[in-house]
């Protein structure tokens, strides 16, 4: 089986405007510290974001599926996104284009297109035009 080279998505001049964003965001110090730097959490949720794939199917060069999820819900528990992008609305950061996804990243399920899930066959349809 072929593995394909994890491409990364945050080239180092983005994260020199990056990084001090996040720095700014920063949460808690309690704990032990990290087995990733915040720029391979980054990483592996950007790569999910744009692959669209679950979490378990995060690639190990990204990380272990399941700390890059917890530290997710760890940041959104404790608002470290929220302030993360109100410090990248405030200062000009010129690398945000390379960092935004556009429509043609974001998948969804078929189902969620808001079809209905039953077809009415068209016999009713002839039926009801009938007897107008």
């Amino acid at each position: 089986m072929l593995k394909h080279p994890v491409r990364k998505i945050i080239p180092p001049s983005v994260w020199q405007e990056l990084g001090p964003a996040v720095a700014a965001a920063k949460h808690s110090q309690a704990g032990a510290p990290g087995a990733m730097t915040a720029r391979e959490f980054l990483e592996g949720v950007l790569h999910l974001q744009r692959t669209g794939s679950p979490w378990r199917d995060l690639p190990p060069e990204l990380g272990y599926w399941h700390a890059v999820y917890m530290r997710f819900r760890r940041w959104e528990a404790r608002g470290v996104w929220q302030r993360l992008w109100q410090n990248l609305q405030a200062e000009p950061f010129a690398g945000a284009r390379a960092l935004l996804l556009d429509s043609t990243t974001v998948r969804a399920h078929h189902h969620a297109a808001g079809a209905s899930k039953k077809k009415t066959p068209a016999t009713r349809l002839w039926a009801a035009l009938a007897g107008d």
